[in-house]
């Protein structure tokens, strides 16, 4: 007997259906985010990143322009199982050789080469405005700006950015999640902390005033609790996105990292859900704050995935990956993550859920601690092991990736 047969055996057990699991796995897509390949970057101005995100190291090898990106991109993909799509930024347009476009702007032809790269690969796409990095962010205020003609471009560009979404739905024949985040907020102790909400509200509802096909592009909103130079105000609350979402019927996103250090997006999930037909989450890792770290197979990503399953909420969760770490290989860290985000939900799928319910229900919580003790050393990694068989990619990525950075990145100068 293999070792997956013998973990089939042990799983069943417990009441788990190893066969169940990695089927229902195969078929969960993930948006993996375009912008871990070259530190958040992008191709439509010379600007430094800003807007309370840093991209910390210079390892070798970034990805410089599209094509490079794209090669990148695929390698990534080609060591990552199961069902993707691409998540791209607005300041990922690709431009004509000399064209120059705001970002109030742009247009679904600037994104037609990643239409092509993703149509050729038969996978969705995903959208951001991207409101930081850039001249017209100005004090560090974009759409709550009191600065009419800042406040104005930027509301451009998200009506752009819906546009934009709308193409890529109906080219890919998937739906497009566009997901509104800024940076906006004071670094000290602001006078006036609702006239920036107000005017971010008004923003967002001049961006949503445009006609869309709410079938085939899903409006997420994202909130945070601070950034470097935001650090006393962030205008993007919980509680403003939180809101404002459940006032416009759009979808309300979580991002992991964008919480209080006691605060856990696992907790939050189940409320979401009973209250939204959607939901959508940014997985990443923050280390103290929001660093957006690579994923690891930790307590906090577990718990995030467990809370999927265990509310049948794997059709109706948005999840999608955002770190960004420049310290090490950029594909490795994709893959890491990526992977992480899946083995935790094949974890999470691995588990009698049904039975602890009703353990809890009838309060027979010391069985209850026992079962949820006895998971924890069940041969996970050998069902792991036979996912990535059977999706025919190797378990051993490391070294696919270092001879690619011999044959590619490191010929990058």
């Amino acid at each position: 007997m293999n070792r997956y047969e013998s973990a089939k055996e042990i799983y069943a057990a417990l009441g788990v259906d190893t066969e169940k699991a990695i089927e229902t796995l195969k078929d969960v897509t993930v948006s993996v985010h375009c912008w871990q390949g070259d530190d958040v970057g992008g191709f439509d101005n010379l600007e430094s990143l800003s807007g309370g995100i840093q991209a910390t190291g210079n390892y070798p090898g970034k990805a410089r322009n599209p094509e490079e990106l794209m090669a990148d991109i695929d390698k990534a993909f080609s060591l990552i199982p199961g069902k993707k799509k691409l998540n791209l930024h607005a300041s990922y347009a690709i431009f004509e050789e000399g064209e120059k476009v705001g970002r109030d702007a742009i247009e679904p032809k600037h994104f037609a080469k990643w239409v092509e790269f993703a149509k050729a690969r038969n996978m969705g796409l995903d959208f951001n405005p991207t409101f930081f990095s850039h001249p017209m962010v100005k004090d560090n205020l974009t759409l709550s700006s009191p600065d009419e003609e800042v406040r104005t471009y930027w509301v451009n560009h998200g009506k752009a950015c819906v546009r934009i979404a709308e193409y890529f739905a109906n080219e890919t024949g998937t739906p497009c999640v566009l997901n509104i985040w800024i940076p906006d907020g004071y670094k000290d102790i602001p006078a006036d902390r609702m006239g920036p909400r107000a005017r971010f509200k008004k923003s967002l509802d001049e961006i949503l005033s445009i006609p869309y096909d709410k079938s085939k592009v899903y409006v997420t909103l994202e909130s945070k609790v601070f950034g470097i130079g935001l650090e006393s105000y962030t205008v993007g609350s919980a509680e403003f996105c939180l809101s404002y979402s459940a006032s416009k019927g759009i979808t309300p996103l979580m991002d992991n990292g964008h919480y209080h250090p006691t605060e856990v997006v696992s907790d939050k999930i189940p409320s979401l859900l009973l209250f939204n037909d959607k939901i959508a989450l940014h997985i990443t890792r923050a280390v103290r704050w929001d660093s957006d770290h690579v994923v690891i197979f930790d307590d906090e990503t577990k718990e995030i995935a467990k809370e999927i399953v265990r509310n049948d909420a794997l059709d109706r969760v948005f999840i999608a990956t955002d770190y960004f770490d420049a310290s090490i290989n950029r594909i490795s860290a994709w893959i890491t993550g990526v992977r992480n985000v899946q083995k935790a939900l094949l974890f999470a799928l691995l588990e009698p859920n049904a039975k602890m319910k009703e353990l809890q229900d009838s309060n027979k919580t010391t069985q209850l601690m026992v079962l949820q003790e006895e998971m924890k050393t069940a041969p996970f990694g050998d069902v792991w092991a036979e996912y990535l068989c059977r999706a025919g990619v190797t378990a051993d990525y490391l070294t696919e990736v270092e001879n690619y950075e011999k044959e590619v990145l490191e010929k990058r100068v």
